[in-house]
């Protein structure tokens, strides 16, 4: 097995782009994982900020109504999740992914609102 050679696979650039976004989560979460406490506390910040400009954005937008509070429930309810699976101390897993999921929503949210 020493001297044996072994051909380069090339791979196509969708495959690149699919492994780049999941070597960017898998370094992120780990480094999350190692230090879960600090980066919690920075994170509860940062969203509830995120959240906040999102939920500001909704109630100054011109919308229908109905909708705009449905959005607005779900930005709240997004922001508390995370709030609470880090109070809750959940895996780092769980935590992670609400982080995310939490931070794009509000992102959206906001840059629907601008255009």
């Amino acid at each position: 097995m020493k001297h044996s050679t072994i051909l380069p696979m090339t791979h196509s650039r969708t495959e690149q782009k699919v492994n780049g976004v999941k070597n960017i989560y898998k370094l992120t979460f780990n480094e999350f994982k190692k230090k879960q406490l600090g980066y919690a506390t920075i994170a509860i910040i940062g969203q509830s900020c995120l959240g906040s400009a999102a939920a500001m954005v909704l109630l100054m937008g011109e919308m229908n109504m109905l909708l705009k509070m449905i959005l607005l429930f779900l930005v709240t309810i997004f922001c508390m999740a995370f709030n609470g699976a880090v109070l809750a101390q959940l895996k780092p897993s769980t935590t992670f992914n609400i982080l995310i999921l939490s931070v794009v929503f509000s992102i959206l949210v906001i840059v629907a609102h601008l255009f």
